[in-house]
Order: C-alpha cells, then sequence, then structure tokens
C-alpha cells in the first residue's frame, strides 16, 4: 500500500493499488476493471489542490507516464497534450513551437488535467481561467469508453469537464487554444495599500495582468502588473544574479526564515511582517510571458480563495482588513487580490460574472482554521465561490445556490458515471452522493 500526501501535507491518502498507465487503451482498462468490481478510482495529478479532491482510498490512477504533447496545428495554433503534462513541461514545448497559452497562474507543477478541473486561473481583467483556453477534451468514461467533446460535439459534457472536478471520467487529452509567443514587461513594486485600492479598478482595466499582494500588519503592497507587448520585442529578463538573490533567497530563504521564526515564537509574527512589507524591492523587467507568470514557491503554505463579484472587492477586503488584528493566532503570509473575466463554464468561479478573487493563506504548521473559517463567512456573504482546489467548509446544499448550472452538471455526472466509479468523499460533500 502507497501512502500519498499533497503538496501543503493537508490531505493523504494510502490507496489499495496504484495504476501507471503508459497509454490510452491502459487507462480504459484501469477504469473498466475498477468500475467492474465495483471499486473507486481518482486521479491524483501532482498534488497541487489542498483540498482531499484527488484521495483515492481504493485505486489511485498515476498520470506520470502519459505525458507530452500528442499533436499540434500550428495554423490554428491547437495544441492537443497528454492529461498527465505538467504545466511546465506544457510551457517548454509550446516554447518550442512558438506559442504560448494566453494566460496562466502562478504555479506550473500542476498537470494540465489537474489544473483546468479545479478551475486553476491567473489574473487579468479581459482574461478567464486556463478551462477558457481548451478547445476540446478526450475523456475516458466509467464504462471505459472513450469520447471527445467540444463546443459543437458533446456540448454539455464539454460545459461541465471544462472545470469536471475529476467527476465525470479520466480526461487522457486536452486540445488548448493558443498564440503566437508572446513577451510580457513586469513591473513589480511596492506600493501604499490604501493607493492600491483605491485606483484598484482603474488598475486592473489598465494593465492586461494585475494583482496584489498585501502582508497583514504593514501598509504596503507589491503590486504587480504585467502587460504584453509588440510582436518581435526582445525580451530583457532580470540577470541570472537578480532572479536568484530576489526569488530563490529574499522570496523563499529570507521569508522561510521569518515564517519559520514566526511559528516558534507567535508574538513576533506581526512585526515580521510589518518588516517583510517594508523591505519588498522593485523590479522591473520583461520575459517570455510564462516566465513571467510563474513564480518559484518553495515555502510551504495552507490556502483558502474565494472567487466574488468584482464590483464586491472593497467591501470583502475591507472586512478581511478589519478581522486579522481580531484573531487569535497572528497571520504570517499574504493574502493575494487577482481579477478574471466571466465565462460561461458550468462550475468555473468565475461562471457568468466578471471576478475578483482573494486568496488568503498560513505558514503550514501554524493554526489557521479560525482565519479560513471568518474569511468564507466574509467572501460567502457576498456569494463567493470557492476554489475547487483549495479549503473551505461549504458542501452541495450551499454551493447549489451559487452555480445556475449546478444541478446541470449533476444530471451530467449521473450520465456518465451513474455508479460513483470516480466519486470520493471530497466530491460526495461539495456535489452530493450520487442517487
Amino acid at each position: 500500500m502507497t501512502r500519498w500526501t499533497n503538496w501543503a501535507g493537508t490531505a493523504t491518502a494510502s490507496p489499495q493499488r496504484v495504476h501507471k498507465p503508459r497509454g490510452l487503451a491502459e487507462i480504459s482498462e484501469a477504469v473498466t476493471d475498477v468500475a467492474v468490481d465495483g471499486r473507486r478510482v481518482r486521479a491524483l495529478g501532482s498534488g497541487h489542490s489542498f483540498t482531499p479532491i484527488a484521495v483515492a482510498d481504493s485505486d489511485a490512477l498515476s498520470l506520470v507516464h502519459w505525458t507530452g504533447v500528442a499533436s499540434v496545428d500550428l495554423e490554428a495554433k491547437r495544441v492537443t497534450v497528454r492529461s498527465g503534462t505538467t504545466l511546465r513541461e506544457l510551457n517548454a514545448e509550446l516554447d518550442r513551437l512558438g506559442l504560448a497559452m494566453t494566460n496562466l497562474g502562478d504555479i506550473d507543477a500542476q498537470t494540465i488535467a489537474g489544473a483546468i478541473s479545479t478551475g486553476t486561473h491567473g489574473t487579468g481583467a479581459r482574461f478567464g481561467g486556463i478551462a477558457t483556453q481548451i478547445a476540446a477534451l478526450e475523456l475516458v468514461l466509467a464504462d471505459g469508453t472513450v469520447v471527445g467533446c467540444s463546443a459543437d460535439r458533446r456540448p454539455e459534457l464539454f460545459h461541465a469537464a471544462r472545470v469536471g472536478l475529476g467527476a465525470l471520467g479520466v480526461i487522457s487529452t486536452v486540445t488548448l487554444q493558443c498564440e503566437p509567443a508572446y513577451v510580457l514587461a513586469a513591473e513589480e513594486r511596492a506600493e501604499p495599500l490604501e493607493g492600491v485600492l483605491e485606483s484598484f479598478h482603474d488598475q486592473a482595466d489598465a494593465n492586461d495582468h494585475f494583482e496584489f499582494y498585501w502582508f497583514p500588519y504593514g501598509r504596503d503592497a507589491l503590486v504587480k502588473r504585467n502587460n504584453r507587448q509588440p510582436a518581435g520585442t526582445e525580451p530583457e529578463p532580470l540577470s541570472r544574479t537578480r532572479q536568484f538573490v530576489d526569488y530563490r533567497i529574499m522570496e523563499n530563504t529570507a521569508f522561510g526564515a521569518l515564517c519559520r521564526i514566526g511559528r516558534t515564537v507567535p508574538k513576533l509574527v506581526k512585526p515580521l511582517g510589518k518588516f517583510a512589507s517594508s523591505v519588498l524591492s522593485a523590479r522591473e523587467y520583461s520575459d517570455t510571458s510564462h516566465r513571467v507568470f510563474v513564480t518559484h514557491r518553495g515555502v510551504r503554505f495552507v490556502e483558502s480563495e474565494f472567487a466574488i463579484p468584482r464590483e464586491s472587492l472593497h467591501d470583502v477586503f475591507g472586512e478581511l482588513r478589519a478581522l486579522v488584528p481580531k484573531l487569535e493566532n497572528p497571520v504570517a503570509f499574504p493574502v493575494e487580490v487577482r481579477v478574471a473575466a466571466g465565462d460561461d463554464i458550468w462550475l468555473s468561479t468565475a461562471h457568468g460574472r466578471d471576478s475578483a478573487y482573494i486568496a488568503i493563506h498560513q505558514f503550514v504548521g501554524m493554526p489557521y482554521r479560525e482565519y479560513f473559517a471568518a474569511f468564507e463567512k466574509i467572501a460567502s456573504a457576498a456569494g463567493g465561490r470557492p476554489h475547487w482546489g483549495k479549503m473551505h467548509n461549504l458542501d452541495a446544499s450551499a454551493l447549489r445556490e451559487r452555480y445556475p448550472h449546478f444541478d446541470d452538471f449533476l444530471k451530467v455526472r449521473k450520465e456518465v458515471d451513474p455508479s460513483g466509479v470516480f466519486t470520493n468523499d471530497y466530491l460526495d460533500r461539495v456535489l452530493g452522493p450520487i442517487t
């Protein structure tokens, strides 16, 4: 029996069997065997979800041998990639093809299937999450059959499966609508939080990709503005030395040391947070898009994130600021604020509305439950939708009220997996058991 744990250590499992298929036929065979024996199976991905969404007690499906680009249509700028491919591997291959993703989050360790299944997103008022870049999907259903879906072919399955939580089948390939490779100019600097909030909507609209980080107890926010450059622009990246010092030393080694001190001596968290906020360094550079989007995360944390209507950002963030000083335990990690365009994907957190995302974090090993529960209450009052891969306490009854197509999703789920081959305890909570 193999013990599995996710990146943050918030979910563990000891599946009785771990399947490692090397081809589509082997994926189908594994699923069929599980279904015939009345067992359940979950695809593991890379373990970067903070929830138990990938926990498999019976059978786990590892796609580490099912990776790489399956086909390319350069004229249409579409790439079909096997589901176990990590975003890091995908970005490297797209580089070689002269292509790029339209938008990305800041972590590239996830598999493409795991990223889309949980609704992974980046930031940008005119851009949707990664799932909005999907042109087609291929899935292995509970009976072992392989089906394709797109906007024109099995559209209801397509609406559901683009953010499907792994509840509909095993994604075997993803066809992505890409674009020509481009350069992003990055500007990152500390600015007074009050000014950032006052100009938030103008800044979000004026920049292609805009976000900020606020260190609780500090007066400043780290603001990041990333903007696309004209075709043919030569990148001007940070020097290797500057990258090493800023990202490896300051944002990981040094920050991790501050967090460990705060975990050991909690009364030091507040002054350390103020210090971290005050020493943020400014930098401007440009580079190939994915090298700007992605940031190395060497300090481990737990996270909760809610998508709220963009117009609710100031009210929700204001209540969060008022909450932090009242907590019994201090907060060692920053709050991240982003935006995304609305979309039509049934279980996307941005379904039907332009959204602001507020993500809260705590250093591993430090108390977080009071903080996360209080924030969930604040965000829920604004109709907040929790990120499917990040920590929350909501169940199907609460989530049904926040997703207009929730029952449509359940109908598709019932059709393609009537016996619950792909469910687990987490899905039974957030979607309800299959009846």
